[in-house]
Parts: structure tokens; sequence; C-alpha cells
């Protein structure tokens, strides 16, 4: 084996990387904060509810996400932890972005699905999880906030089967009498964590003597109604679930189920240790001509985010790139693929949300960002000068709210041209034009309406230009195949022609109903879901 084999093969033994995902509310951010913590990022974890004190999750670095309480955009966070090199994908948790969360999942090997003990599994969970399940991601389940009264977990497990289709292996267990629960027992361990008691919050552990949970010196600590309880429960977890069956979680068939309060520390830590050795390393990944394996010397990656402005101060966009195969160094040459371009690598960064450094190398599975001149798109790849390397393409959303955008003040419309191009080059809104109206203003597509506010924001805030939005009356796009210029389309009577960026015709319709009327007037246009690439 090469010396650059054998380094690579090193590197990417000890590399995780993972997304976190759940419903708004679930504590995602908060689980976050505190992985940052132990990983020694930061030294004082902000909870996201904490506003007034003018501590904000690290995560969450647009002003909007601060004043909000929410993710809006998906963040990147590195740190080593215990041998291991650590690439969180922190997502959007509001269903408005989950197209920024569907292309995030694009890049990660594994995900840590967070539920809400009170809750069980909600909405934007159920869909987000299901594009886990489409791409064979292994799951892990953090049931959070323990800390207050919740969901029997026997409940909580059948929910999970029942609602998403996959099995769940406790690998901790509650501790506590109808929902008011102390601490958690570790089935592997056979020790009980409990909710240590004072500020500092995390927890207090007392290793079993006899190495079962029928230890007697439980029941002093416990008290007997919950000691019995918890024999019960495990006894019947053991006759009854599920096997731990390490090749079922990574095929995405069972998940490992922890229980924790993130706003405490309590059960994080344990949580993390385990993830980070039962989560898999980064995987082959497919091409056009079959997967790419990660120790592969030859260099390739794709371009999975864009972010303009993460530097007010600069007004810089950054291209967020996962790599794949081969060794990644510092001012490399490589090939873009779409245009077919040499291009120099000269500013690779990594970051801590906002917060980042300059980096010399990195290997496969790590997340970098890039100094983007406006050469990138979403889904380019790079890779290694004369090889030509095409990963499978990702997922288009068609938007299902429009509106139609202009400068107030006309005097502001390079600014205002300026901005839209970039913003909608990160792929949150799509952006269309009515050739008849010219380019004062444009028609914009968004999967969410908060899309559409948090286009507004960014123009105001980060470009200097207050818009007018007026909301148009549709709710479905369809990209026209075999459209003619000029004629009609019958059955178009409330709806409206407009072009997407690369020129292509789009109907707007207000519904449905109006699209298979149309479809049925037009048997020589084909109406597509998304546009052919």
């Amino acid at each position: 084996m090469s010396e650059m084999a054998t380094e690579l093969h090193s590197e990417v033994q000890r590399r995780r990387t993972f997304a976190i995902i759940s419903h708004p509310d679930a504590g995602k951010t908060t689980l976050t904060e505190k992985l940052l913590l132990y990983g020694g990022a930061i030294r004082l974890a902000g909870t996201v509810k904490a506003r007034k004190a003018a501590k904000h999750a690290v995560s969450d670095w647009m002003e909007i996400e601060k004043q909000r309480g929410i993710s809006v955009t998906s963040s990147v966070l590195q740190f080593d932890y215990d041998g291991f090199r650590v690439n969180i994908l922190d997502t959007p948790g509001h269903q408005d972005f989950s197209e920024d969360t569907y292309r995030t999942l694009m890049a990660t090997d594994s995900a840590v699905m967070v539920i809400d003990v009170a809750k069980g599994v909600e909405d934007q969970t159920k869909k987000l999880f299901h594009v886990c399940r489409q791409r064979g991601i292994p799951i892990f389940t953090f049931v959070n906030k323990l800390d207050r009264h919740g969901k029997s977990p026997f409940e909580l497990m059948e929910e999970i089967e029942n609602v998403l289709g996959i099995r769940s292996y406790p690998m901790n267990w509650p501790v506590g009498v109808d929902g008011n629960y102390k601490g958690v027992y570790n089935r592997r361990l056979a020790q009980v964590e409990l909710f240590e008691k004072g500020g500092a919050h995390g927890q207090w552990v007392m290793p079993s003597t006899v190495g079962t949970v029928d230890d007697p010196a439980f029941a002093d600590i416990l008290g007997v109604d919950a000691h019995r309880a918890l024999c019960d429960d495990i006894e019947l977890l053991d006759m009854a679930g599920d096997e731990f069956d390490i090749d079922k979680v990574l095929r995405g068939e069972l998940t490992p189920m922890f229980f924790g309060s993130a706003l405490t520390n309590f059960g994080v830590r344990p949580f993390l240790e385990e993830f980070l050795k039962l989560a898999p390393k980064p995987l082959a990944r497919k091409t056009a001509d079959g997967p790419i394996d990660p120790t592969n010397e030859d260099f390739s990656a794709f371009v999975f985010k864009i972010q303009a402005n993460m530097n007010p101060t600069h007004r810089d966009r950054i291209a967020f790139i996962r790599v794949c195969s081969g060794k990644f160094t510092r001012g490399m040459s490589v090939k873009h693929v779409p245009s077919g371009k040499s291009i120099k690598l000269a500013q690779p960064q990594q970051f801590m949300a906002q917060e980042r450094v300059i980096i010399d190398e990195a290997y496969p599975g790590d997340v970098i960002g890039l100094f983007d001149p406006g050469v990138f798109g979403i889904g380019d790849t790079i890779c290694s000068e004369g090889k030509n390397v095409h990963f499978a393409d990702f997922p288009v959303f068609p938007p299902e709210h429009f509106a139609r955008v202009q400068a107030k003040d006309t005097m502001k419309r390079k600014q205002f041209v300026k901005g839209m191009t970039q913003l909608t080059q990160e792929g949150a809104v799509q952006v269309f034009r009515q050739p008849e109206i010219g380019v004062e203003s444009f028609v914009v597509g968004a999967v969410g309406v908060l899309q559409l506010e948090v286009l507004e924001y960014r123009l105001k805030n980060e470009y200097g230009v207050d818009i007018s939005m007026h909301h148009l009356p549709y709710s479905v796009a369809r990209w026209l195949d075999g459209y003619q210029e000029g004629k009609p389309v019958k059955g178009l009577d409330s709806g409206v022609i407009i072009r997407d960026i690369q020129d292509r015709p789009v109907a707007l319709f207000r519904n449905e109903w109006s699209v298979r009327w149309a479809t049925e007037q037009n048997p020589h246009i084909q109406f597509l879901l998304v546009p052919e690439r």
C-alpha cells in the first residue's frame, strides 16, 4: 500500500459526517451546541431560548435566526473528539427550508433524528426521515427533553415503528414512573445515570457492582417503585425487544435509541461517545460510472450548498463542498466538471458557523468552504484534472408560492439585480422573469412562504435594497416541453407563462385542476414537474 493510500485509509477511518434532523423546536440546535461544548469547540453553550442574554446558538449565525430562534440555513461545524474528526451539518428545522435540508443530507453519511419526548414523531420529522430512508442513510434517534414530563418509552418505540416503519433498539432506558424521569439506565454498561441537581446540570453515574439492573444498590438510590418499574421494563425489552444488529443499523433498518436532555446536558456525552463508535465512516459515492471509494487517490468532491454574505464586510460567497475521495490540498488545481475548466482552490476554509480558519488539507468526509467568484452551482462536481466524475443529480423541488418583487428605489436597481442573482444561486428561491415586463421586476418562486420573508430581509440588510413584494395567486409550476413561442396555450385562462433563469418556459397555475385541464387541451405539450436536465 502506498504512503498516500495508508494516509487516506487512516484519515477516512476517523471521519464522522452527519446531519441532525428534527421537527422545529424539538431541540436540534441545542443538541448541536452541547456536542460542540463537549468537543471543546465552545466554552459556553448558549441555549436557543436565551435571546435576551445575547447568547445565541453558535450554529445560528444569520441575524434573522437569532431574532426568531430558528435555523433557516444549514450550518457546518467541525471539531475533534476522542480521536475522531467530527463534521456536523446542522440543518434548518423549519419546513419552508426543507429543500436546503434535502441537499445537505446528500453530503452526510448518517443522521441523528431528535424527537421531543412529549410530542413524539412530528410532521417534519416524517418528511426528513423518508429522505434519509430513500438514500439508505443510517439513523440514530435521540429522544430529547427527558427533564420534562413525556410519553412512555414503549409508546415512543411503537410510534417510531408505526409512523416511520423502522424498528428501534434502546441503548439506554428512562428511570422513573409515569413520565417523571430521574435519569437513564445504560443497558450495555449496566449503570444508572441520574440527573445531577445543581446549576451545572449534567449527570451522576453509578455503575452496577453485580453487572445487571437487579443490583440492590440501585433500589436504594432510585426508590423501590422506580427500581421495580425499571427491572420490569428491561426484562420485557430483553425478552421481546429487537436484538442489536450493527449491520441492520448501517442499512437503515434499525435505529439505536438514546434518551437524554440537551438543555441540561443530560445523556449528551454518553450519546456522543456511543454514536461515534457506531456511526459509519465516509462511504463510497455513486457516480455515473459506478461507486467511487473514499480511499481512491484521485480527488473528487461536490458542491451541496452556496451561501452569500457570510462575511457582510466582504460580501463574499462561499461554496460548501463535501470531499468524496482523495486528499484535498490548499492551492491545488482541479477540473470544474460542468464547465470543463481548470480552477485553483486557493482559499479553503473550515467553519464553526461564521468563524472560519484557512486550512491546508482535508480528507474524504470533510466539508470545506471555497471562495466562489460565481463559478460554482449547487450539485457541481470538481475532481482531479484529467478525470471526469459525475455524481448523482440533486433533487429539484417545484416551488409552491410565488410573488412579484421589485426595488422600491429605481436608483438601486444594480444592487437589486446583484442581490437577486446571488441569493438565488444559493438555491433557496427560484427566480423567473416575464419577457414583456423587462428586468425591473422578477417573479420569485419558493417551496415555503418563510423563504420569501428571508429573501426580503436579506435584500434589505445585506444589499441595502427595500423591495415591494406582491404575492401571486399561483401554487403550481410546470415546465413546458414542446411549447412554441408565440402560440397560445389552451386552457391557461387564469395562468401565466414565464421563463426560468435558463430561459425555459414555465406555466404557473392556480391549482392542480387547472394543470389537468391544460394538459388535456394541449396534447402536444408535456407539463413537467421539474425541468429536464
